[in-house]
């Protein structure tokens, strides 16, 4: 049975009432019922502070610098800053897939950190981040480039990150970034991404004249795909068969010589747009190159970028560009024949970040299935403002939930699958819901592009069909049923 407006709006008051008046009344702002024909471009309040103590699952700064942007570039060692622990848990956790030996001259799930002590605290840490630079550059002497990714503690005790890569730079003669990117810095990983956006222009895309080289008429750059699972690669392989030369991708099995070549590209292609609009709209204000948001998720989101993007090129491209699709047709085709019948009309709720709440809902509709909720951890406004049109009316849309509204949400949609992180997966689980790891795939992948539609949709049909989930109940509710057992026989 769907839902309408008032239906949808009866769920959110009710999960409100719990809260006390202040906090009923800024959580209120975060929270709304979606409707495609509103004309007003404020939709839902975003990029504010979470309420301490509402659970929030946001990431931090040093997260979306390091585990988002650099981290993935394989040819740096991007240096943790700080105690041992932001490092090692930001490390080779989004299975950022890239070639190259590891060790030799790749290096991103390789852990390198300062290692602060109480000592480090004191006294500062500066001269060990020099010797951490000279050892490591000793060790791995093929490394292109170092990227230096401040913890809190840093901005705390007020290291001199800059000063020690300016002059380990010169001295080594290899690119070393400072990245001020402190996990307290602003609301949530989202300003990280702008931190390490701006240290690419400062110390990567400034040297971009020095570099040579030998540009075509077709050459583009993918920005903002972390190549998780290999998205990317399946994502090449649509724009290399449409005629095109993907010269650089960001980051995901991305190198520095590929980001400096990057304003000479003919078209900036991007993946996420919460990631990496700021260094494209740069590269548009300074190097002339145009940007467009393409989607690579399913059939339909697949056959509209192409043409997107065809479209920015000659007659020849565009001609080439219906013959791939066509060729594709067949292919995922077979592949919504054969998953389409066991997911229609199931339904879905989305609590994820970067792009993904608004990018994989065509993939899930080409297999029938309907979308009752979707929100955004990290969002800004614009990236409402892009989701509204591609949701029904009357889809729930929520901005930094709590773990309390995730489950109460889940307990009133009652969806046949959610798609989340890793910290809402075994809560969910543990309820009976069927549950997809959408941030970094559930270990599978990919799932950008004609090969990664049919990876999708065996897993989607997989995690939901799975039998086990008739036979799991919640802890919690099994009790309950115990309870009133032992009621009835005493």
């Amino acid at each position: 049975m769907s839902m309408n407006k008032q239906d949808t709006q009866a769920i959110i008051d009710e999960i409100l009432e719990v809260y006390p008046e202040v906090a009923r009344e800024e959580r209120k702002k975060h929270l709304t019922v979606n409707d495609p024909n509103e004309t007003s471009t404020k939709c839902i309040t975003s990029n504010r502070k979470s309420l301490p103590g509402v659970m929030t699952v946001r990431g931090c700064s040093y997260a979306g610098s390091k585990g988002v942007v650099w981290g993935p570039v394989k040819d740096m060692i991007h240096i943790s800053h700080g105690p041992v622990g932001c490092g090692q848990y930001s490390r080779a956790g989004r299975r950022n897939y890239y070639t190259g030996s590891t060790g030799v001259d790749t290096f991103g799930t390789i852990n390198f950190t300062t290692d602060f002590q109480e000592r480090d605290i004191v006294f500062g840490g500066d001269k060990k981040l020099a010797a951490a630079i000279d050892e490591i550059d000793a060790l791995f002497p093929l490394a292109k480039g170092y990227s230096v990714q401040s913890e809190c503690p840093v901005g705390l005790i007020g290291d001199d990150i800059e000063a020690v890569s300016k002059t380990k730079s010169e001295e080594l003669g290899k690119t070393i970034v400072p990245v001020r990117c402190e996990g307290f810095r602003g609301v949530s990983q989202s300003l990280g991404h702008h931190i390490a956006n701006d240290t690419i222009r400062d110390h990567v895309l400034s040297k971009s004249d020095q570099v040579e080289f030998e540009s075509t008429d077709y050459d583009v750059a993918i920005i903002g795909d972390y190549n998780i699972g290999g998205d990317a690669w399946s994502s090449r392989i649509i724009l290399e068969d449409m005629g095109l030369r993907v010269v650089a991708q960001w980051s995901g099995d991305g190198t520095l010589t590929e980001m400096e070549n990057t304003p000479k590209v003919k078209l900036n292609l991007v993946h996420c747009y919460r990631s990496m609009n700021y260094i494209v709209r740069y590269m548009e204000e300074k190097h002339g190159v145009p940007w467009v948001e393409y989607n690579l998720f399913g059939p339909t989101k697949i056959v509209e970028s192409m043409r997107k993007i065809a479209a920015m090129f000659d007659e020849k491209i565009q001609a080439r560009t219906e013959e791939v699709i066509a060729k594709y047709q067949e292919q995922w085709q077979a592949v919504i024949d054969k998953y389409r019948p066991r997911l229609e009309g199931k339904k879905v709720m989305l609590y994820v970040g970067g792009l993904r709440p608004r990018h994989i809902i065509g993939a899930y509709e080409d297999l029938g299935m309907d979308i009752v909720g979707a929100g955004y951890e990290f969002a800004h406004n614009d990236d409402y403002v892009k989701t509204v049109p591609e949701m029904k009316e009357a889809t729930l849309l929520f901005d930094d939930a709590s773990s309390f509204e995730l489950e109460e949400f889940v307990k009133k949609l009652n969806p046949d699958l959610i798609g989340s992180g890793v910290k809402e997966k075994y809560v969910f689980q543990k309820m009976g819901f069927p549950f997809r790891q959408m941030h970094s795939w559930d270990y599978s992948g990919p799932y950008h592009g004609v090969d990664g539609f049919a990876i999708f949709a065996r897993d989607m049909d997989l995690t939901l069909n799975n039998p086990c989930w008739a036979k799991m109940q919640a802890p919690w509710l099994a009790k309950q049923e115990d309870d009133v057992v032992l009621a009835e026989t005493a």
